[in-house]
């Protein structure tokens, strides 16, 4: 039996459709380190190795090489000249320009999930903030990691529900951008306030779904942009704060 071809209606050479492949293993490293970055997994500077990633994913050199390529290409990481990376360091400038994105962005996702979220929907919300009541009073970094996964599946909960297939990668893109830095702001500002940061990012998603729940887009949009604008401000704040003590032993 002859494979299907398509025949174009102006005769010209028809064109043979490829076999569906099952996933590769670069494509399943390359989601579970854009996974990592999104999720905030890895911190601001901190450099990786094709051989370290390779040897704690169990898996070979070549599709961690292939995928870091696409995370560089993505400015979700930077190239260094030994033939490792890095993630991008945190700079005023960086902050700026993530937040003021993400709130033009995640605002209007939030605001059109507003109208569209269901029953199911908010009940699955809940679940993900009962799971935060366990994670209070945060100390250690794998505690973190724990916290930072939680906040990335209630978010993106809700950015699904947007109805909108374009909106959807460009916060993913802005998340693995900005997930470092507002993993290391979170880990910063617990350790600040003896860890009560986690009480604090419960106040706001909880706000969150109360406005989802009335369908009050307006609430819903201020809760959101006070909960992301919070780690940006305070690593602001310690950015300026370092410059000026680096500016008075000048």
């Amino acid at each position: 039996m002859q494979d299907w071809q398509a025949q174009p209606p102006d005769g010209t050479q028809s064109l043979q459709l490829s076999p569906i492949q099952r996933e590769t293993v670069q494509e399943r490293v390359y989601k579970e380190l854009r996974r990592a970055l999104i999720c905030g997994l890895f911190e601001p500077e901190q450099v990786l190795t094709i051989r370290g990633l390779a040897d704690a994913m169990m898996t070979s050199t070549m599709p961690v090489r292939e995928a870091l390529g696409r995370l560089i290409s993505e400015k979700a990481l930077e190239a260094l000249p030994n033939r490792s990376v890095r993630v991008p360091p945190v700079t005023l400038a960086r902050l700026e320009d993530l937040l003021r994105t993400r709130i033009l962005i995640e605002g209007e996702a939030i605001a059109l999930a507003c109208a569209t979220m269901g029953p199911r929907d908010l009940a699955r919300l809940s679940d993900i903030l009962a799971e935060w009541d366990d994670v209070r009073g945060l100390k250690e970094p794998s505690d973190f990691d724990r916290e930072a996964t939680l906040n990335q599946k209630f978010h993106f909960e809700i950015y699904r529900c947007s109805g909108s297939s374009v909106l959807l990668p460009m916060i993913e893109s802005l998340w693995l951008q900005s997930g470092p830095c507002t993993r290391y702001a979170a880990y910063a500002f617990s350790r600040a306030i003896d860890g009560r940061a986690t009480e604090d990012v419960g106040f706001y998603h909880r706000a969150m779904v109360d406005a989802l729940k009335g369908r009050d887009a307006q609430a819903a949009r201020a809760a959101l942009v006070t909960d992301i604008s919070r780690p940006f401000a305070f690593l602001r704040d310690q950015i300026l704060t370092s410059d000026e003590k680096t500016a008075s032993k000048a």
